[in-house]
């Protein structure tokens, strides 16, 4: 009981984060160790904020707005698909950096990949033949509209 208690004790969290900032401190360790292999334990690397981009829902008076934070991107990296009421938005962007010297050769050749899918669920009330997109200042905006409420379907029953 003793041994595991000082087992719990010593491998804490916050004896953890301790460790990693006295190691962080240690120029011996350059930021590529520490932050890479340090920063998975912690709660910021489960938030995912690095692969997947935020995202404000808003509901307005006649539909819902959708933003997603692209900053870099290109519209024709989105694709936005629709099917029984579940809107996914998806997106890759490939970038490819090279710089050569004199002769051709590489001096330095860097590839970047990014990719993410957001999904969705839209109520039964919005009318998805409406549903429009644009792209403008790194951000991914959707407007999905709700269908048209008709009066003409109300039904007044007598009581008799």
């Amino acid at each position: 009981m003793a041994t595991a208690l000082r087992f719990k004790k010593m491998f804490n969290l916050k004896n953890f984060n301790a460790m990693s900032n006295l190691i962080r401190r240690n120029s011996f360790f350059d930021d590529f160790i520490t932050k890479d292999l340090f920063e998975l334990a912690t709660p910021k690397f489960a938030k995912s904020e690095f692969t997947l981009p935020s995202v404000n829902v808003k509901e307005v008076n006649d539909g819902f707005t959708i933003e997603v934070a692209a900053p870099g991107m290109k519209k024709e990296n989105f694709k936005l698909n629709l099917e029984r009421n579940v809107l996914t938005i998806s997106s890759e962007n490939q970038a490819e950096q090279e710089e050569k010297d004199e002769n051709g050769a590489f001096t330095r050749r860097e590839f970047n990949y990014s990719s993410f899918t957001r999904s969705f669920t839209l109520p039964e009330i919005v009318d998805s033949e409406k549903i429009e997109a644009s792209y403008e200042d790194g951000i991914l905006k959707i407007n999905v509209p709700k269908k048209e409420v008709s009066m003409q379907n109300i039904k007044t029953i007598e009581v008799k």
